[in-house]
């Protein structure tokens, strides 16, 4: 059960949403306007927003730009996460991260499970930090967002860009 934690269930975070698809456009982004209105109805803010096709190095890019902006305290990006050839969201960010959050892909598939069965063991769900940021890759599917966003992302997100904060001088 998903459950956030007191001490930062109040704070509001400054998130970009980055779609991954050669398909989408902001009328057809069905999880992208499912990340962005499910960060508003938690009290959080969306900085930016975009959509991007699947090349790595374009995806590398925005990210890059994205966490230099001071405002940016995490991105959620959807799409690419499978092993088809042009699914290349993973590949892209995993070499970025300078730490992971195991526990995030790993909660993901069991949550999925139930839901798609055997399926979820395709899915390349990862989280982690990069330039003090929160980074978070989600599956495409408006289903594999609404699980992530409920279950993991929402209850967590102000908890651990709390976490990456620096500590007040005592």
């Amino acid at each position: 059960m998903a459950v956030p934690h007191p001490d930062t269930a109040k704070l509001s975070v400054c998130c970009a949403v980055l779609t991954v698809s050669d398909t989408r456009s902001p009328a057809t982004d069905r999880s992208g306007q499912m990340i962005q209105a499910s960060l508003s109805a938690a009290g959080h803010r969306v900085g930016d927003y975009g959509i991007l096709p699947d090349e790595p190095d374009q995806i590398r890019q925005r990210l890059m730009q994205w966490t230099q902006r001071p405002e940016i305290e995490a991105v959620i990006l959807s799409g690419g996460t499978g092993i088809a050839p042009r699914d290349t969201t993973y590949d892209a960010i995993a070499l970025l991260l300078e730490k992971t959050l195991p526990g995030f892909g790993e909660l993901f598939r069991a949550l999925s499970y139930p839901e798609i069965g055997s399926r979820a063991i395709a899915s390349r769900a990862i989280a982690g930090v990069y330039r003090s940021r929160l980074i978070f890759s989600l599956p495409g599917s408006s289903s594999a967002v609404k699980l992530a966003m409920e279950a993991l992302i929402l209850p967590e997100l102000a908890h651990l860009v709390g976490l990456l904060k620096p500590a007040a001088p005592s």
